[in-house]
């Protein structure tokens, strides 16, 4: 092994492949530590396993199916338990939930062992509005008003800014991208934010893989904002790019190296191909708790989600996964995919197709006026819009999306 290699499998602390009979005892143990709804003299939590009139849970193969047995037996992850108490109900698979989020946040994301708090929230969209919540609260309790606080995105941000805007009451100030690079125009941006009277206060999303072009932003936005003097916290949406970006960059500047990036949402029902309703939410220790539910008395710990009770059978989903693949495993197919996206390129390039590709990620949009749209629409393509006047259709390679797939797209153009 490379010397270099080394030193990079020695800083995966967390995410080590585990062999499938390893993975199964793990999730069985952890529903073992669970309560038994069948078994147990419980008679004041409002849950229990699956309706059996419905839900056959006596299948022999459940034996060796751990996440349909979580399922079955329906544990509840309400609450955030990375830190404090949790219910003890569940304190078997929480753990599991636990070991994820420490996972994602140093393997993936370069934090610090024991530095992060987070969990695994209903979808992307929940855990971009999760980290604006936070982030207004905070504000609030420094004595601000929702008028004094700004949410800055570029124009191209997936539409859970605009719902955490409308949710929260402050306003949303979208930044214009070049539309070529689609990079925020640094000099627009700047005159833009230079108008934003009466504001002390900014919520600053960045994109690792925006929902249609795959753009990463930079962070050079960050020092613009705080050219303003506006007190701010950078939230990144990673909800795409998460698992692909910052695996295939090595140099990913959208990370927790980065002391200005205080939470970072990814989706595990993208590119982890997680059940959908699968996404998380990362954050610095210390921020969870500004959104806090004092009113939830009843649950152990209080609750600091916006989803409040959720399945802990997705937690379980997310670190088989995980441990299925281990980071090198998972760097594979990544690079695979990226290796799958650059003969995609190749090709269009012999065809005069112009289209945008972020580096290091495997989503390709093409210009609409170079590609006859019945062919988008035979093999799928998404368009930017569809009120008539699209520009752009979108291409994301994933794992079924194989080189014979890929020609027979190009054989068409």
């Amino acid at each position: 092994m490379p010397i270099n290699l080394l030193k990079q499998s020695m800083r995966k602390s967390n995410w080590i492949k585990l062999p499938s009979h390893e993975i199964r005892k793990r999730v069985f143990q952890a529903l073992e530590m669970n309560i038994d709804f069948r078994h147990s003299d419980i008679m004041g939590v409002p849950a229990s396993h699956l309706d059996s009139n419905v839900f056959y849970d006596d299948f022999p193969f459940l034996e060796q199916a751990p996440f349909l047995s979580a399922l079955v037996k329906n544990p509840n992850h309400i609450g955030c338990h990375t830190l404090g108490d949790s219910e003890d109900f569940f304190k078997g698979t929480q753990s599991i939930e636990r070991e994820t989020i420490e996972l994602l946040g140093v393997d993936l994301f370069a934090a610090p062992e024991n530095s992060i708090d987070g969990y695994i929230a209903s979808g992307g969209t929940e855990a971009n509005i999760q980290a604006c919540w936070i982030y207004r609260n905070m504000f609030l309790q420094k004595g601000l008003n929702n008028d004094e606080i700004v949410l800055i995105c570029s124009e191209d941000t997936h539409y859970s800014l605009p719902k955490a805007s409308n949710l929260l009451a402050i306003d949303l100030l979208r930044l214009p991208v070049d539309s070529t690079t689609r990079q925020i125009d640094l000099t627009e941006a700047g005159k833009l934010l230079s108008t934003l009277q009466g504001k002390k206060a900014a919520i600053v999303v960045l994109n690792m893989g925006t929902t249609m072009f795959g753009s990463v932003d930079d962070t050079i936005i960050l020092d613009l904002v705080e050219k303003q003097g506006l007190d701010y916290m950078a939230h990144v949406d990673g909800a795409y790019g998460g698992f692909i970006y910052a695996v295939s960059n090595s140099e990913n500047p959208l990370s927790f190296k980065d002391q200005r990036i205080s939470s970072i949402t990814i989706d595990a029902h993208k590119m982890l191909q997680a059940p959908y309703g699968t996404g998380i939410f990362l954050a610095r220790k210390g921020l969870m708790e500004y959104a806090i539910t004092p009113e939830a008395g009843y649950v152990n710990g209080l609750d600091l989600t916006l989803s409040g009770s959720r399945s802990g059978a997705n937690a379980i989903a997310v670190w088989m996964i995980l441990m299925t693949y281990g980071y090198y495993g998972w760097k594979e197919m990544i690079e695979t995919l990226n290796r799958r996206t650059d003969y995609l390129c190749e090709q269009l390039d012999k065809k005069k197709v112009r289209y945008f590709r972020e580096e290091n990620l495997n989503i390709v949009t093409l210009y609409s006026k170079d590609i006859d749209p019945e062919v988008c629409i035979s093999f799928g393509l998404v368009p930017e819009t569809h009120d008539g006047a699209n520009a752009f259709w979108k291409i994301v390679i994933m794992q079924h999306v194989d080189l014979d797939l890929i020609q027979r797209f190009i054989d068409k153009i």
